[in-house]
């Protein structure tokens, strides 16, 4: 939990502000999870989530992105690589999902 909250100030991903009595806060939660590696060593994993169900279509929320890749997409590169000879490298990102630019503000209870 304490490399979830370092990232998340040392990313900058909020700023702590006075609540105006139009704004209402959503609250959070810690959500935790054991990853298994590809080499079978576990390690404790948490993510820091906000209780979506207190969201309300049209005033804190219009829609819900979240971006995957289609299938074919991954086949074609796959090919790519086999026909060239290439070497393929994955890349996991933790954190590129604070880094997007919000439309409007989310005002959250301090964690």
């Amino acid at each position: 939990m304490d490399d979830e909250i370092a990232s998340l100030m040392e990313n900058q991903t909020w700023v702590l502000v006075e609540l105006s009595e139009s704004k209402c806060t959503l609250h959070n939660k810690c959500v935790y999870w054991l990853k298994e590696e590809n080499d079978g060593t576990r390690r404790h994993m948490t993510r820091l989530v906000v209780k979506r169900f207190q969201q309300r279509e049209g005033i804190d929320f219009n829609e819900i992105f979240s971006p995957i890749v289609k299938l074919s997409t991954i086949r074609s590169l796959l090919s790519i690589v086999a026909t060239e000879d290439l070497h393929l490298k994955q890349l996991d990102v933790k954190t590129v999902f604070l880094h997007v630019d919000l439309e409007v503000g989310i005002y959250m209870s301090q964690p």
